[in-house]
């Protein structure tokens, strides 16, 4: 995956990309792009066909106190519900004493108990009125998209099976071979938007959790609906169910899935084929976001179907945009041209998916820097020092996987630099001296305070640290350590939420969270408003451009690389309208309902951003309507 063209090594990028943005587009014709540009959604009724209790209990449609009297009439809620009607403003207000209240509560001086209360507060708000649940969690997005999401998400799907209340989403399993087709119809919405499947086989860094993993689907979602208004009666969160093989789970009589080992090669690609082309054929414009599949599969799958269906795998692919962009960044706050990304010398602690992803987005980014010929790809393979489990890869070892392959060291060029196959990351780091530690590896701790230590001797002036492995008990080390071992000089950012590090002279050290959330749902967003067949390397590569110019100048050299999560929603809508342009410029787009790509065509970049932001639902109550079957 590409992700710089290559006029960006005359100018920083920032500029470029401002250059790029607002270079001029033909203009639609004033009374089509009035009629272009309008809501999707609007502010029409939503036509209900049940009443009174019926519709209490239905989440899609309830709004609990907020029934108007007009409504309660029409739907028979009158003396169903107290008398007095409240907006939705003064339902948050009761709901988040309430939830602050049951926060103290449960609060036993355990993070993680903590935490967990927080989610089962808001998963029951979820469970009985969706618009609300929307509500509050856009509106608090910087305090609840760590409950709903990462790092909370991960111990909600180590304790699903006991967590369990009332289903959401759908499950496939290894036993509905040859039924998925029509089982895709038991989804009562007749259009999905969007989709996050995951099989459990890598659930964050925690492994296998078969079907709890469903968890991390509905967290994804979430974020979908809060960060780029996807409407929340359009999403699906699927899990594929081929069993397990996490012994614990095999045991458990509590445990809600198939309870045998999980499913291999042809049998398990059948059951994907199945569930791509039943869901396909239902939703023929859905978008699938495969989410927390082993590395064995993520890579296979993601070739397998990308140039067929609408389709991306976040952990290769999302990742690699936002570690993109915060290495961009990184060059940036080391007050370098942004030119000099090919010079920077990378070591990287991981070879997963995620770390494989990462490793071919930035190395295709530093060709383009370069010339974007042969020998530039080449010489961009010799900027990373990839360390796994095993220690140093080099073309020593025997059985190297074939996704990391292109990243083994040759012999040669490690003993130059005294080391050896196998070599520990203490030994690399000490010898490299490298300008970025990535850590892309799941084994928290990992950068000790040995490998800290080594970091000292980095030749760059301000060395970068991305302890990017999530939950936040696997992240590679915390900002406290490095802070403390390597002083404020350094640029720190990691793949959980940790607070920033206050200093010695008041200053700060800051934590920059290299979430996934910056770009998936402008991504998703972006690809659903401009109708592309497919999501190419190009659009990819539009929306890692944009959150890479998002941060100014100025907050750069302070050491803040990635914006705060409280602008989700307009560095989202940023994103979603680069890659509709992108689509557009690369004759993938095909157009959403009333916007045809005729019509996008002509649109100019303010426009495409007025188009986007116009088509993101809102979390507000609809007037409803009652209509007999």
């Amino acid at each position: 995956m590409g992700f710089f063209p290559s006029q960006l090594t005359r100018a920083s990028l920032s500029s470029s990309l401002a250059r790029r943005l607002r270079r001029p587009h033909p203009a639609a014709a004033a009374a089509s792009a009035a009629r272009s540009l309008t809501t999707t959604e609007g502010s029409r009724p939503s036509i209900v066909h049940k009443r009174s209790v019926d519709i209490l209990h239905d989440p899609w449609f309830n709004k609990g106190t907020a029934f108007t009297v007009t409504e309660r009439d029409r739907l028979d809620l009158r003396g169903l519900l107290p008398p007095n009607v409240m907006n939705s403003e003064q339902q948050i207000e009761r709901f988040m004493f309430d939830l602050k209240r049951l926060e103290v509560n449960a609060r036993d001086g355990a993070r993680d108990t903590n935490s967990l209360a927080k989610w089962r507060i808001l998963n029951r708000l979820h469970d009985r009125n969706e618009i609300m649940y929307y509500k509050v969690l856009s509106e608090n997005i910087e305090e609840y998209a760590p409950i709903v999401y990462t790092p909370t998400v991960g111990l909600v799907c180590q304790n699903y099976s006991g967590l369990f209340r009332r289903p959401r989403g759908m499950y496939f399993s290894a036993e509905d071979r040859g039924e998925m087709m029509s089982m895709v119809y038991n989804w009562p919405a007749d259009q999905v938007d969007m989709i996050v499947v995951t099989d459990g086989s890598r659930i964050l860094g925690l492994g296998d959790l078969g079907i709890q993993g469903i968890g991390i689907a509905i967290g994804k979602l979430d974020l979908y609906v809060a960060a780029a208004g996807i409407n929340p009666h359009r999403v699906l969160p699927v899990m594929i169910d081929v069993g397990t093989n996490n012994e614990k789970l095999l045991k458990d009589p509590l445990y809600l899935g198939l309870q045998q080992e999980r499913l291999d090669g042809e049998e398990y690609l059948s059951v994907i084929d199945e569930f791509m082309r039943a869901v396909f054929t239902r939703w023929p414009n859905v978008i699938v976001q495969f989410e927390d599949f082993q590395s064995k599969w993520a890579f296979k799958l993601l070739q397998r179907y990308r140039n067929t269906y609408r389709m991306f795998n976040d952990d290769v692919q999302g990742t690699a945009g936002v570690a993109i962009a915060g290495l961009l960044g990184a060059v940036r706050a080391q007050g370098r041209p942004m030119i000099d990304f090919p010079k920077q010398k990378i070591v990287v602690a991981g070879a997963g998916s995620a770390g494989i992803g990462v490793l071919n987005a930035a190395r295709k980014t530093m060709a383009r820097l370069l010339g974007n010929n042969e020998s530039a790809f080449e010489s961009a393979r010799s900027q990373f020092w990839v360390v796994d489990a095993l220690g140093l890869i080099t073309e020593d070892r025997s059985d190297i996987d074939p996704e990391a392959l292109p990243f083994a060291r040759k012999v040669r060029e490690a003993d130059r630099q005294g080391l050896r196959e196998g070599a520990n990351l203490v030994e690399v780091v000490k010898k490299v001296k490298p300008d970025v530690l990535l850590g892309l590896s799941a084994v928290g701790g990992l950068f000790s305070n040995e490998v800290l230590e080594a970091l000292k001797d980095s030749t760059s002036t301000r060395p970068a640290i991305f302890a990017m492995s999530n939950p936040t008990k696997n992240a590679e080390c915390t900002p406290e350590q490095a802070f403390t071992i390597l002083g404020d000089h350094i640029i720190f950012a990691s793949g959980s939420p940790f607070k920033n590090v206050d200093l010695e002279d008041g200053k700060i050290g800051h934590c920059n969270q290299g979430n996934n959330m910056y770009l998936f749902p402008g991504i998703g967003l972006g690809t659903l408003l401009s109708g592309a067949r497919i999501i190419s390397d190009g659009m990819l590569q539009a929306a890692a451009e944009c959150l890479a110019a998002y941060m100014k100048e100025e907050e750069v050299l302070r050491g803040v690389i990635y914006p705060s999560i409280s602008s989700i929603r307009d560095i989202t809508k940023e994103v979603a309208a680069a890659v509709v342009k992108e689509a557009v410029e690369e004759d993938l787009a095909e157009g959403y309902r009333s916007m045809d790509a005729r019509e996008l065509k002509r649109l100019s970049q303010e426009e495409i951003v007025k188009y986007v932001q116009n088509n993101m639902w809102n979390p507000v109550y609809p007037t409803l309507v009652y209509k007999n079957d």
